[in-house]
């Protein structure tokens, strides 16, 4: 092929890949979103703190520091597993993730995005409320805190975990989707579905509004081809929640 048309032919995949390689096959790239669905890191990470003594309490009920430990531990593994597995197919994490935007936009972008966040969280709560209360459960993280050091640790935990790990996890299985797996509408509904079903612990409501909200931060990431806005967004809407928390308390 000549050379012009080789770069004729970058130039039209750079609008699907961002200027980068068409990703792996179709299979690899399954099994990649499957390892970093979350589900086998914190199966890992939860065995190995079992090994160690940490467990749930009698009743089944996680405690903070097993929270704590398990989601820290998770949050490394789970980006370094995203970052490596880009660095091996010879992708930039940095592109991917960060994107080509500036950050102070995509910061102040992701601020003006958290009151969209709740309007969609309360509304969603709303129509729940009224159509199917039976949904509603009491949420086990809205007492696993008592303290003011306690209220600290579970809020970096609500923003570490979820804010940044969470984000970092969604835009690498946006990522995958878009180049091997049907496209990004299909990555944006199958994750936030799956996001969802993850907080199945906190309640059938809880599961609705947070795949909601999952695909709302997969849309921006879509579009804004940047973790930043998202991660913004999604750690200070944690945070608020967390003090929401401690009030209540």
């Amino acid at each position: 092929m000549p050379t012009a048309d080789l770069v004729q032919a970058d130039d039209e995949n750079a609008g699907t890949f961002r200027g980068m390689n068409p990703g792996p096959p179709w299979p690899q790239a399954l099994l990649e979103v499957c390892l970093c669905s979350g589900a086998p890191t914190q199966l890992l990470v939860g065995g190995l703190l079992a090994l160690f003594g940490l467990r749930a309490g009698a009743d089944g009920q996680i405690t903070l520091q097993l929270l704590a430990f398990l989601a820290g531990l998770d949050t490394l593994i789970l980006v370094g597993l995203v970052v490596a597995l880009l660095v091996v197919g010879g992708e930039s994490p940095r592109r991917v993730l960060l994107g080509t935007r500036p950050a102070t936009g995509e910061v102040l972008r992701g601020f003006g995005l958290v009151p969209w966040v709740f309007l969609l969280a309360v509304g969603t709560g709303m129509v729940l409320m009224r159509w199917a209360p039976g949904l509603f459960s009491p949420n086990p993280f809205a007492t696993l805190a008592t303290t003011r050091m306690e209220f600290a640790l579970l809020a970096l935990v609500a923003v570490l975990a979820g804010g940044v790990r969470e984000e970092i996890q969604r835009a690498f299985i946006l990522h995958r989707f878009e180049q091997r797996l049907g496209g990004a509408l299909v990555g944006v509904l199958t994750f936030g579905v799956l996001f969802g079903l993850g907080h199945y612990v906190q309640g059938w409501s809880v599961v609705i509004v947070t795949a909601l909200l999952g695909m709302l931060w997969s849309v921006v990431y879509v579009l804004r081809r940047s973790v930043i806005a998202p991660m913004v967004s999604h750690a200070s809407f944690n945070l608020i929640e967390v003090i929401g928390f401690g009030l209540l308390t």
